[in-house]
């Protein structure tokens, strides 16, 4: 009883502070308000320069607030990749207002701003690695079973597509955020799976109510859509609203990065 009092006062605590939270940035975001379409889809100057990387493979997945007031709550991931020997990404990700196939190639330009948020960079893998990795992606990619169906909430969305990308190629390690709200969407005939990371376990239904436990994402329990967790790999609390609380966990791999940048561009 002891522990069902104290376990109902945690979770006060953290709706107190959410609530908080969000009203904070309800006014930022009141007074940064612009019209979607004058919002800024230009670079934000985080993905490489693909035509000074010709001879790199890269993969890299972002993610960045959702338009509007319902970027307090979600997040839009996409994910870009080049093969070596290419000067140019291709980018893939879900958007909800361009059916019927709801899957869209190349929609914005790589690492641009989305309607005025800038992303956050959630993966970044390059050389040998992600060379093998980019046909398991397009092979993810084709094979997505929602490309024609799409909610906000619970899902399947633009997270539900990453998501599966993820534990169809769980050689990115993908861990997206708490509040990637749709990554959990799972249909009524599968309720029990791998994790997003596709280095776990799952239980969903629908998205609404469930748990995750992984490598990547560590304990997290879903109920309405609204993650709840603790992530030890990386140590930080998991949220709604928020993604995470504490260590940085973006899957880049340093030492891939310095050999890339250190490898002389030879002329195309």
């Amino acid at each position: 009883m002891m522990a069902i009092k104290w376990l109902t006062f945690c979770f006060a605590l953290i709706l107190l502070f959410l609530a908080s939270y969000i009203k904070n940035s309800q006014a930022k975001v009141d007074s940064a308000s612009n019209s979607w379409t004058t919002a800024r889809r230009d670079s934000a100057g985080m993905s490489p320069d693909p035509v000074k990387m010709k001879h790199d493979a890269i993969i890299q997945i972002y993610a960045a607030p959702t338009y509007g007031w319902r970027g307090l709550v979600a997040v839009h991931p996409w994910i870009i990749f080049k093969r070596a020997g290419e000067a140019q990404f291709t980018r893939y990700e879900v958007v909800g207002w361009l059916g019927p196939n709801f899957v869209r190639r190349d929609y914005a330009v790589p690492d641009g701003y989305w309607f005025g948020k800038q992303p956050e960079r959630f993966v970044d893998i390059r050389g040998s690695q992600a060379e093998g990795l980019i046909p398991k992606i397009e092979a993810a990619i084709k094979a997505y079973p929602y490309s024609n169906t799409y909610k906000a909430w619970p899902g399947p969305n633009s997270n539900t597509f990453m998501a599966h990308i993820g534990r169809e190629v769980p050689g990115l390690k993908l861990d997206l955020p708490a509040n990637a709200i749709g990554k959990d969407y799972r249909g009524l005939a599968d309720p029990i799976g791998l994790s997003p990371s596709g280095r776990g376990v799952q239980l969903s239904v629908l998205g609404i109510l469930g748990f995750t436990l992984g490598m990547e994402e560590g304990g997290e329990i879903n109920l309405l859509g609204l993650n709840f967790g603790v992530d030890i790999k990386q140590p930080a609390l998991r949220l709604p609203f928020i993604g995470r609380l504490g260590f940085d966990n973006s899957s880049v791999d340093e030492m891939q990065l310095q050999e890339s940048s250190s490898k002389p561009v030879r002329p195309g």
